[in-house]
């Protein structure tokens, strides 16, 4: 484990244990006041409670689904698996019932108990199952398939065992023994749930674990809360409720920050494939030149201004090995992209022959494929400010303006007539740039005045 990751994990264990602590100290208040253990008759609350978990737990397991589709990883199949059935158990068993202004009867109740372990179940397993799956679409149908066909039979099976088989769940009545043996049984589920994230966040290092593990904490809670409160009839709200719906907030938390998480690191894999490709067209032709002048050397036959080509191809090879360091880096989150773009200037900027003020605005934020381009264009501009307009001061400017997000070259150079020389070869390559990141190009020059290069990034 690297000491970043064990560093982030023996924060998330700091937090663990503290969670854990308040939640047991609650717990033992609970237990010791036995006046604390009260339920509250509140059937529009209970609704309200119920239809939360039920939307939460189907946002869940349509992200789950979502990222098994495009990656086929079995631990999303699972979990898209065990919130489709507890979103289902809790819409079938607690929320249609009462619907038309009817109690929850035995059958229902114990139906949904059932319906809880199976989703329970296929959530502790996920943080065991490991791999990939090449059928993503087939194995999510059939996945989901099951569920449904599961509850069903849960329904039938509850239903043919009618009320004088099954422990009565009626207001007023004991929690029966079966039911709290069901409770400690999910209890115990949502334990093993724990474990296996946590052991999944230290050997992997994903967030999307300790938001499972911190959920499944909470789940336990909500379980040994349920245990000792008295009865749990339709309409009566406990403290384990909220302990759940706090659960299924911070489920719905962590999965969608493990989408966004994965988006951009499919963005960060293009960007870095992307500049492979421009290694590949610039410093392998730079390289291609210095071999075929050291070779003309060797033989005795290299024409006249040998030596200052090829010392320029040198020194043009070393700038495009260090901006694709620097590019990559930047991309790939190890160093801000402000701070790798003022390396670059120093680079370009030792001879003396140009001074470039830079200024980048710290609240922008540019998307991996916008760093990359914005270094090229930056380059791009600066090189022809160097070649061609004779300046000696430049600005780059990159911030907002308004609502807009701005990149902008300025420099003090001879300028040019735009209506009788057109836009050059690199004020083309940097509009080309532009248009690739969905960015708008613009330049105006005033012969004598300098040249001013503007890209407006997209919204």
């Amino acid at each position: 484990m690297r000491r970043d990751d064990r560093d982030a994990y023996q924060a998330w264990l700091v937090g663990e244990l503290l969670l854990v602590g308040l939640l047991g100290a609650g717990l033992a208040l609970f237990l010791a006041y036995p006046d604390l253990r009260s339920t509250y008759e509140l059937p529009n609350l209970r609704l309200a409670l119920d239809t939360g978990m039920t939307l939460a737990a189907t946002i869940v397991a349509v992200l789950a689904g979502i990222r098994f589709s495009v990656e086929g990883r079995r631990l999303d199949l699972l979990l898209c698996a065990g919130f489709a059935a507890s979103a289902a158990s809790i819409l079938f068993f607690a929320i249609a019932p009462v619907l038309g202004d009817d109690p929850v009867h035995t059958p229902e109740a114990w139906a949904g108990v059932a319906a809880r372990i199976l989703a329970l179940t296929l959530i502790a397993a996920a943080a065991f199952v490991r791999g990939r799956t090449a059928e993503g679409r087939w194995a999510l149908r059939f996945g989901l398939a099951a569920i449904a066909l599961a509850l069903g039979a849960i329904w039938v099976l509850a239903r043919s065992a009618g009320g004088e088989s099954l422990p009565s769940l009626e207001a007023g009545t004991d929690l029966p023994a079966l039911m709290i043996v069901a409770l400690a049984l999910q209890g115990f589920l949502s334990l093993v749930a724990v474990c296996g994230f946590g052991l999944r966040y230290r050997r992997y290092g994903e967030d999307l674990d300790r938001w499972l593990a911190l959920a499944a904490t909470l789940m336990l809670s909500a379980e040994l809360h349920y245990v000792f409160t008295p009865v749990v009839p339709s309409g009566v709200v406990s403290q384990g409720d909220f302990l759940r719906v706090l659960a299924f907030g911070l489920l719905l938390a962590g999965v969608w920050r493990a989408i966004q998480f994965a988006e951009f690191g499919r963005a960060v894999a293009e960007e870095r494939a992307r500049v492979a490709r421009e290694v590949h067209d610039g410093l392998a032709q730079y390289l291609f030149t210095i071999s075929t002048h050291v070779s003309m050397l060797e033989r005795g036959s290299a024409p006249e201004g040998t030596l200052s080509r090829l010392k320029s191809a040198a020194v043009l090879a070393q700038q495009e090995a260090r901006f694709a360091i620097l590019a990559l880096s930047s991309a790939s989150g190890n160093a801000p992209f402000d701070t790798a773009l003022r390396r670059y200037l120093d680079v370009l900027t030792a001879d003396g022959e140009l001074e470039v003020e830079l200024e980048v605005d710290p609240a922008i934020m540019l998307a991996p494929d916008e760093q990359i381009e914005v270094f090229r264009i930056v380059q791009e501009g600066l090189a022809n400010v160097r070649k061609h307009a004779g300046a000696n001061q430049a600005e780059v400017w990159i911030g907002h303006d308004g609502t807009r997000r701005l990149v902008r070259i300025v420099d003090d150079g001879t300028g040019f007539e735009t209506t009788e020389n057109g836009a050059g070869q690199g004020l083309k390559n940097m509009k080309t740039r532009a248009d690739s990141i969905g960015g708008a190009f613009g330049f105006a020059s005033t012969p004598g005045r300098g040249t001013a290069v503007e890209v407006v990034l997209r919204a």
